[in-house]
C-alpha cells in the first residue's frame, strides 16, 4: 500500500470529535431524564394549548412532537385547546365583529358558530393531523362529546358590574370517562373549548379553555396540569424578568392574583383550581419556546412556573 492510500485509508476511520462531544451531550440529556421518566409513567398529563404556539408554524410542529413524545415516553397526554387568534380571523373574514367585555368575547349566536367550527374543524383537525405524523395517536373531540363537558353561561365584570358576553359559560361538570378510555387505549385527546350549556338543553357555549383544561385535570385525577403561555413564567414583579418565579407554593399564587398581569389571571386562577382540586403539580410554559413541555418536566432546572402545594421534584 502507498503512503497515499494508507493515509486515505486512516483518513476514512477517523471519526469527527465535534459529532462525538454532541452524541455525548444528547446522551447526558436523556439520562438526566431517567428519575423523571421513571417517575411518570402511565401519568396523566393534561395540557393546556394556547397562545403564539397555536400560530407560528415551526411551533405548531414542536408541540405535537412533544406531545408524542410525551406518549413515547409512558405518559398519558391529554390536549385541551382554545383557538381565539383563529376565531377572530375567522370572524374578520365573514364581517363580524369582535368585541371583548372584561377580557372576554361577546359570543352571539352566529359567533358561536364561528367559535365551534373554528376550534372543532380546523383547529382539533390541524392539531390531530400534526400528532398524528408520527403515528396514529391523536383523537380529535369536543367539550359536547359524550357529554364531557357542561357549562352554565356567566357574565363578564366591567368596572364591578356584571355585563351580558352572550354564549360564554363557565365549565361547572365533568364526565372523564371517553377520556380515560381514549387514553387507556393509547389514544391522544385533543379536545376543543365547547360545552353543552346546562340549564338549556340544545345549546352550546363559549368556554375559557384554561378553565375547562383545570376542570378536566381535576375529573381526571391528573398528575400535572401544563399552562402554555407566550410570557416565561409567573413574575413575582412584572415585567421584570429577572423576578421569575420557579417555583410557587399555591398560597402564594393565590395572594398574586391582585397583582399579576391581567393576561396570566386565567391561567394563574387554572392552576390554582387545579391544586386545590388535587392536583399535585401544575405547570405556566412560554409556548414560544420550542419544546418547552420537555425542559420542564423532564429536566433538573425546568424553564417555566411550577405552582404546587409542595416543592419542585
Amino acid at each position: 500500500m502507498s503512503t497515499s492510500e494508507h493515509d486515505h485509508g486512516l483518513a476514512g476511520e477517523r471519526r469527527d470529535l465535534s459529532s462525538i462531544a454532541s452524541a455525548a451531550l444528547k446522551a447526558g440529556t436523556l439520562v438526566e431524564a431517567l428519575p423523571w421518566l421513571e417517575r411518570y409513567q402511565d401519568a396523566l398529563v393534561v395540557v393546556k394549548y394556547g397562545g403564539n404556539a397555536m400560530t407560528d408554524p415551526a411551533l405548531k410542529r414542536a408541540f405535537a412532537e412533544d406531545i408524542a413524545f410525551l406518549r413515547y415516553a409512558g405518559l398519558r397526554p391529554v390536549v385541551v385547546h382554545g383557538g381565539g387568534p383563529q376565531i377572530a380571523s375567522m370572524l374578520e373574514r365573514m364581517g363580524l365583529k369582535s368585541e371583548f367585555r372584561g377580557g372576554l368575547r361577546v359570543t352571539t349566536p352566529e359567533t358561536m358558530e364561528v367559535v365551534r367550527m373554528v376550534l372543532t374543524g380546523q383547529v382539533s383537525r390541524e392539531l390531530v393531523g400534526l400528532i398524528n405524523q408520527h403515528g396514529p395517536m391523536a383523537f380529535g373531540l369536543s367539550g359536547e362529546d359524550a357529554r364531557l363537558f357542561g357549562a352554565r353561561r356567566r357574565p363578564a365584570y366591567v368596572d364591578g358590574e356584571a355585563v351580558d358576553i352572550g354564549l360564554v359559560g363557565d365549565v361547572e361538570m365533568v364526565d372523564p370517562q371517553i377520556v380515560r378510555d381514549l387514553t387507556h387505549s393509547g389514544r391522544i385527546p385533543v379536545i376543543s373549548s365547547v360545552a353543552p350549556d346546562l340549564d338549556n338543553e340544545g345549546q352550546v357555549l363559549n368556554v375559557n379553555a384554561d378553565t375547562a383544561a383545570s376542570a378536566l385535570a381535576v375529573a381526571l385525577g391528573a398528575h400535572k396540569l401544563v399552562v402554555l403561555t407566550d410570557v416565561e413564567g409567573v413574575y413575582a414583579n412584572w415585567p421584570d424578568p429577572e423576578s421569575l418565579l420557579s417555583t410557587l407554593p399555591v398560597e402564594d399564587a393565590e395572594a398574586m392574583l391582585a397583582t399579576v398581569e391581567t393576561g396570566m389571571v386565567p391561567k394563574l386562577e387554572a392552576c390554582i383550581r387545579a391544586v386545590r382540586g388535587g392536583v399535585p403539580h401544575t405547570h405556566v410554559v412560554n409556548g414560544t419556546r420550542p419544546h418547552s413541555i420537555l425542559l420542564e418536566i423532564f429536566t433538573d432546572e425546568g424553564i417555566g412556573t411550577m405552582i404546587t402545594s409542595g416543592g419542585r421534584w
